[in-house]
């Protein structure tokens, strides 16, 4: 058995392994290997491992500090197939970012300051940077607040994740078609990348209403064919890798909120619905709303005395983000400064994790 030390930690409405870059070896193809076995992949129990059976609890996030000037941590984080002898580096995860910092402040990388602290880290996989604040009152991180994550029992101390400038993570470009709309088929979709890229569908088109449960969309097979087929063919409009083991795009239906939020919408990851909303994936809806003619913004309920502000209604309830535009002349097509969003996280367990 191999021992490498590690922290089990939920960010956000997800939870995964977070390792010191230093502990895992220098070889991807090692490294790739260590963290299948210590997720007890390739099962759908995830058995053997610490592993909890769905995408949102197969991730691992790898910390270090920063080699650019710009920054003081980075961070890589690895998405882990349950089923699949696969691990995937090209998506990235804001619900495991919000770990980030108080993993890296208990493991000594971070001093922290009072009462709060913040600090800018790197994704690897996007090049992007974000300014994550958390609660640090009199030097000391606490995970003790009145903050309450939809989804998530309990309440905790909140933390801040502001994402600087987030569109174009992996095609450069906010709208990577150079259109707010496409047509897939007979279909309507907006292609987005801003934090993440996502393909947003109406609801209606695909003779659902965006109010199901998980449950619901998890059950219906044709549907997911559907959603499949045109994730898919907008992997190709916007010149993304295609291919049955990748990730990206992801895929959201939107619809007209009932319960006093924004956009109501329902998130996929890549074939089951997200039980919350993938916080990469908000913020790329949050944009997207912005956006004139989007499929988003037919939608979009805007709050005149929050301006920027847009709150998802998703199957556990919702989600806020502030979004940030640059100052410049009115377009169709908005330079995105800014996205910020409040969310939480901490340990579960702390130790070593044994692979064979």
């Amino acid at each position: 058995m191999k021992s490498i030390p590690c922290v089990l930690m939920r960010g956000g409405a997800s939870k995964g392994l977070f390792f010191l870059a230093r502990s895992l070896p220098a070889s991807v193809a090692e490294r790739d290997r260590l963290l299948l076995a210590a997720m007890g992949s390739p099962d759908l129990r995830q058995v053997d491992g610490m592993g909890g059976g769905d995408s949102q609890s197969s991730k691992v996030v790898i910390v270090g500090p920063s080699s650019r000037p710009d920054a003081q941590l980075e961070h890589l984080f690895v998405q882990v197939s349950v089923a699949r002898n696969y691990v995937d580096v090209r998506p990235n995860s804001g619900n495991m970012l919000s770990g980030v910092v108080p993993f890296a402040i208990d493991a000594g990388l971070i001093a922290a300051t009072s009462p709060t602290t913040t600090v800018r880290v790197l994704n690897l996989n996007s090049g992007k940077i974000a300014e994550v604040t958390v609660q640090t009152p009199g030097g000391k991180l606490t995970y003790e607040g009145n903050c309450r994550l939809d989804g998530v029992p309990g309440s905790f101390a909140p933390i801040t994740l502001r994402f600087l400038d987030p569109a174009g993570t992996r095609t450069g470009v906010l709208l990577p078609t150079g259109r707010a709309r496409d047509l897939i088929g007979d279909v309507e979709v907006s292609c987005i990348d801003c934090a993440i890229p996502l393909v947003l569908v109406k609801a209606e088109a695909l003779g659902k209403t965006g109010h199901e449960s998980k449950a619901e969309l998890d059950a219906d097979a044709a549907f997911s064919q559907r959603l499949k087929a045109i994730r898919f063919e907008a992997a190709r409009l916007m010149g993304l890798e295609e291919g049955e083991s990748v990730a990206l795009p992801k895929i959201a239906i939107v619809a007209s909120p009932r319960h006093g939020g924004s956009i109501a919408a329902r998130y996929f990851s890549p074939k089951w619905c997200h039980a919350t909303f993938g916080i990469s994936g908000a913020l790329a809806l949050a944009a997207a709303c912005h956006v004139g003619g989007s499929v988003a913004e037919h939608f979009v309920e805007l709050d005149i005395d929050h301006p920027g502000q847009i709150v998802i209604e998703h199957p556990s309830g919702t989600l806020s983000f502030k979004v940030q535009l640059a100052e410049r002349a009115a377009t169709p097509i908005p330079a995105i400064r800014s996205a910020t969003v409040v969310t939480t996280a901490r340990p579960l367990l702390s130790g070593d994790v044994l692979v064979p």
